[in-house]
């Protein structure tokens, strides 16, 4: 292929959440930041729209539209033969139609957290906020997790030709209270719904939630209705100082500690635990404080083991896009089948 060619060829990358999506094309023969958009996903009836939406931009500023060979998308949901449904929005995606709609060779469809966790390698040093030193070994396992409009977890596994990324929807796995207080968290959410997840409680909604808890459990009242305060006013009252919304962000730290702790034991993460997400750097003097290293290491006879896991907050919120470009990379040194 003439060097002319690989010019004029473009990578797309995206990363749909529930709330936004970051999407980018770069060229295909150099790996340097490229034409990217960042959209509220409330201001469109699909993903198709609004990519779109993003080729016309492209279009309208490059004056001819991009010959994309390869695209990969990460989406917040589970992923399955090339079609994915996003967990908090009605949005549907097929791999296939993207690739028909859009004239795109190949596109790939992903888990948000599998493409950060292809994602971590990218990252600057300055991306990162040190939670816990700890001892990491080289070659070894990584988990990333974290809270957004949902829950999320990948694990990075090493293994003998490299790393194999395993994802999955454990942000609905079973919420499991470690004290009194978030057993009667668990009861409240309990009497609303059958089974309480992992993302009921860590999530923007789940910190509404904690917060809805602790308000109604010292005015020792029984939660008839929502307060109506949203995850980032909760957050900025706590920065002022606010008592209720500091507990509110003390419980919500503690818990997340400790599943993050659940995460990293089950793999011997020795890699790193790398917590992404959207919520993370908004409140990262809360999970700076001890409690979330506490309940990390809380894990009775490995509670020595924990200390070595080097913890990590990603401060940067284009991990998944980084991770999706790796990945839409690989896809054009794949030949097609016959």
């Amino acid at each position: 292929m003439a060097n002319s060619e690989i010019i004029d060829e473009w990578i797309l990358a995206g990363d749909l959440g529930g709330t936004k999506t970051l999407l980018e094309l770069t060229r295909a023969g150099a790996n340097v930041p490229g034409f990217a958009r960042r959209y509220a996903v409330a201001e469109y009836d699909g993903f198709r729209g609004m990519l779109h939406h993003f080729i016309g931009e492209f279009t309208g500023e490059a004056g001819s539209a991009p010959r994309i060979v390869a695209a990969c998308i990460a989406v917040a949901g589970a992923v399955e033969n090339g079609r994915a449904r996003v967990t908090n929005l009605p949005w549907e995606l097929d791999a296939a139609e993207i690739a028909g709609e859009f004239a795109i060779e190949r596109v790939r469809l992903v888990n948000d957290f599998e493409a950060a966790a292809w994602g971590l390698d990218g990252l600057d040093p300055t991306d990162l906020q040190v939670l816990q030193h700890g001892q990491p070994q080289a070659r070894s396992n990584r988990v990333v997790l974290g809270a957004g409009t949902g829950f999320g977890v990948a694990y990075s596994l090493w293994a003998e030709h490299g790393r194999v990324v395993v994802a999955g929807e454990g942000g609905h796995a079973g919420f499991a209270p470690r004290d009194e207080l978030q057993c009667r968290l668990w009861r409240v959410l309990h009497e609303r719904v059958d089974d309480v997840t992992t993302g009921d409680v860590l999530s923007g909604p789940g910190l509404e939630r904690i917060y809805e808890f602790l308000q109604h459990e010292s005015a020792n009242e029984t939660i008839e209705s929502t307060t109506g305060m949203r995850a980032p006013a909760i957050a900025e009252l706590a920065s002022q100082g606010d008592p209720g919304a500091a507990a509110a962000l003390h419980l919500f730290a503690r818990i997340f500690g400790a599943v993050a702790g659940d995460h990293a034991l089950t793999v011997i993460a020795r890699g790193g635990v790398y917590i992404a997400g959207g919520i993370a750097p908004k409140i990262l003097p809360h999970l700076a404080a001890p409690g979330f290293v506490e309940a990390f290491h809380n894990k009775r006879a490995h509670a020595r083991l924990m200390e070595r896991f080097p913890v990590f907050v990603v401060r940067n919120e284009r991990i998944g896009l980084l991770g999706a470009q790796c990945i839409a990379r690989t896809l054009i040194c794949v030949k097609p089948l016959p």
